[in-house]
């Protein structure tokens, strides 16, 4: 092998992990839409981080989250929305209220959206049904009883 050879073979190794890097996926990032604030939902993010670890997700290593509070006012919910959006998030977790879950419909048909809503999602009209919920949104509800 001439000197002209090795010097090539050494600078193309030594290329190869800028390549690699510059092709890896980007992290994915999730954004969550919630109307109230951090103060007063810190039990729910808990547990939506402790979920997220349990699937192999970790903040900050594997998957960053976009926060978005309308610090209880609801009239800041589209422009948050529509923020994420145009983020291009990989998916909106809308929590804390049906409202997010409807804002979060009303911004995109495209991303998915996940939504945790206290009545019927069928009756609200957020999904055609819970076996198939179709379009871009799924999520989970909590029927409680008095």
């Amino acid at each position: 092998m001439n000197r002209r050879a090795i010097i090539m073979l050494l600078g193309g190794v030594a290329a190869w992990p800028i390549g690699a890097r510059a092709q890896q996926p980007a992290m994915p990032v999730i954004g969550w839409l919630n109307p109230t604030s951090l103060d007063t939902s810190t039990e729910r993010l808990h547990g939506f981080r402790r979920g997220l670890k349990e699937a192999g997700y970790v903040e900050g290593d594997n998957v960053a989250i976009e926060y978005r509070w309308a610090e209880g006012q609801d009239d800041r919910l589209p422009a948050l929305a529509a923020d994420l959006v145009r983020r291009r998030v990989a998916i909106i977790a809308a929590a804390g209220s049906n409202l997010s879950a409807f804002t979060a419909k009303a911004a995109t048909k495209t991303i998915p959206t996940l939504f945790v809503v206290s009545e019927d999602p069928v009756k609200l009209g957020l999904v055609a049904s819970l076996a198939r919920p179709g379009g871009n949104l799924t999520g989970i509800n909590f029927f409680g009883s008095s």
